[in-house]
């Protein structure tokens, strides 16, 4: 498991990026080692402060073994970091890692913290028919992490899974379930001192 490119990217004005008329979504591989601050990468900006501003999403990490399928999927080829991800994966499963799972890498502590939801400037970005549906659907939304412990790391970096809670919400369940699966919700509840949301989801969905 590691880190295969790291990507960052600076805020820039485009018309199609929503009503902030601003993105920071086009992530571009960096060929030197990034100091990992609170709030992220060095070099990495974030556009819409109030969506993506929090600590909790400080970090977004996509596997390339997702990109690769999504490749055979639309027909084209996907560059690493065009999903705005600043660390592509090789060799973790990403979407199988459980909230509150610590990674090492480089000399940073990371924390798993939720999945990736997709919005219209992803949308727009894409430039894909349904690409809101089809990302939805596919359940393969990546992670956000927040910054434990400061550090810095670069491309070729091992991840190494630091703690795992012994039972616990995974991202891709917890993807799955905020867009209604059922399944992936009982789950959840049956995970002891879970999120007292779900609950109220479920009041909701499982009638």
């Amino acid at each position: 498991m590691r880190i295969l490119s790291v990507n960052v990217g600076a805020s820039i004005d485009a018309e199609w990026a929503g009503d902030l008329k601003r993105t920071a979504i086009d992530k571009r591989v960096i060929g030197h080692r990034a100091e990992v601050r609170v709030n992220g990468l060095a070099g990495d900006e974030r556009a819409d402060i109030e969506h993506h501003g929090s600590t909790d999403q400080a970090v977004y990490s996509y596997a390339r073994e997702d990109y690769d399928w999504w490749e055979g999927e639309l027909g084209r080829e996907l560059r690493d970091g065009r999903f705005g991800e600043n660390l592509t994966t090789s060799g973790l499963d990403v979407n199988g890692a459980l909230i509150g799972e610590r990674w090492r890498v480089g000399s940073a502590v990371l924390e798993v913290t939720g999945p990736r939801i997709p919005c219209v400037v992803f949308r727009n970005w894409m430039d894909e028919p349904g690409w809101l549906k089809r990302f939805t659907a596919a359940a393969r939304p990546g992670a956000y992490l927040r910054v434990v412990e400061l550090g810095e790391l670069g491309v070729g970096d091992e991840v190494e899974v630091l703690a795992r809670p012994e039972v616990g919400v995974s991202v891709g369940d917890w993807f799955r379930a905020r867009h209604g699966d059922r399944d992936a919700l009982r789950r959840i509840l049956a995970v002891p001192g879970h999120d007292g949301k779900w609950d109220e989801m479920a009041k909701r969905i499982l009638k």
